[in-house]
């Protein structure tokens, strides 16, 4: 087996491994950071050893969240209602988590590294047209909504699922429309292009990230994206005081459990790609492949290994703090009314969508692309 293949095996199990990891962290940060943060105790019964308890140490919820919560979930009974349809409400899950995955594959983690005589692109698919696949990826997981609010033979589920295909669909245009003002700027549908794109300063020392030469796109793609991962405060498809649990009413075990995973696991994929898109992914202001051209002249050198690894730290980094930001977006704004989000969508975010392309455009003429 060539070495090539094999780098592409690992990376493509890396970054599923760090999309799940990053799903993991956030069920301990929904748990124990929110009570933090609403000064609530939070999980903290459990322990193995109790060899912290001994030292006077805080019980940090740990063995709860990331141990006994999901045995206590997957160990739960499998209910299926009288008049579902089982392979439907059993395939939902699946649809509704799949997508995601596949997604994650053609992220780049970092630019190059050199193994055995070997450049090895730190991105598991490399593909092209990487905007376009991943624009079909994410529509899919619309599908696993639909038919688990449908399957389910229950009117809450039913409209939770409807509520959920208007939601995304309504917010993948504004999505979209942010996204081909990216690809305008940098002239290319390669998400490892982009990112190179994004390197070098503006006036000396201002980092050529997406978030400084397209603001309102990245207003646009971050607000159209926690509508699409439904979180707080687009969670209107399961929103609890009204639908119950909206198009998971109906699940248990360790079919809700795939539901709650692939909540987070799309929380960490939109962090990935605002990452991506608009903070530079893998890239650290003033740094090249030599080392560090600091503001005012200042030159550090750094080997070329180091030079990959501090990329691929940044790029963790910086996900790590989306995820966060998003984190605390889940408990300090209320839910919209659902015509507030329909209005938000239509008439808001896809006008300033295709204004700000306009406006793209023109520059993109006028001056040339960013790349």
């Amino acid at each position: 087996m060539s070495v090539e293949i094999i780098a592409a095996i690992v990376k493509s199990v890396l970054m599923i491994v760090i999309g799940l990891n990053l799903s993991v962290f956030l069920l301990y940060f929904e748990r124990k950071g929110s009570a933090l943060i609403q000064d609530r105790v939070g999980a903290n019964r459990a322990g193995i050893t109790g060899l912290g308890k001994k030292l006077g140490l805080p019980n940090l919820g740990i063995i709860n969240t990331l141990v006994f919560d999901p045995i206590k979930m997957f160990t739960k009974e499998d209910f299926v209602p009288d008049g579902a349809d089982k392979f439907l409400h059993a395939l939902a899950p699946f649809l509704a988590l799949f997508p995601v995955m596949i997604t994650f594959v053609v992220i780049p983690f970092g630019d190059t590294i050199s193994i055995g005589g070997h450049e090895i692109q730190l991105q598991a698919a490399n593909l092209n047209a990487a905007v376009l696949y991943l624009l079909a990826t994410i529509g899919i997981g619309v599908y696993g909504v639909a038919l688990a609010g449908w399957s389910s033979n229950n009117r809450w589920s039913l409209l939770g699922g409807i509520r959920a295909t208007a939601q995304m669909i309504s917010y993948e245009l504004a999505m979209g429309l942010a996204l081909i003002a990216v690809i305008t700027t940098y002239g290319t549908l390669d998400l490892q292009e982009i990112v190179r794109g994004q390197g070098g300063v503006y006036f000396g020392w201002l980092p050529r990230w997406g978030l400084f030469t397209q603001p309102l796109a990245f207003i646009i793609f971050m607000t159209a994206g926690v509508a699409e991962s439904k979180r707080v405060p687009f969670d209107l498809p399961e929103s609890e005081s009204e639908l119950i649990l909206g198009y998971f009413t109906e699940y248990s075990g360790g079919k809700q459990a795939v539901f709650m995973l692939t909540d987070f696991a799309e929380q960490a994929l939109v962090a990935m790609l605002v990452t991506t898109f608009f903070l530079g992914g893998w890239q650290v202001p003033w740094l090249y492949r030599d080392g560090f051209h600091l503001p005012g002249g200042a030159f550090i050198a750094m080997p070329a290994l180091a030079v990959s690894i501090a990329g691929i730290l940044a790029f963790l980094i910086k996900v790590l703090a989306l995820c966060v930001f998003l984190g605390l977006l889940r408990w300090t704004l209320p839910r919209f009314r659902y015509d507030q989000l329909m209005r938000l969508g239509w008439k808001m975010l896809v006008p300033l969508g295709l204004i700000n392309l306009l406006i793209t455009a023109f520059l993109v003429v006028a001056v040339g692309s960013a790349s």
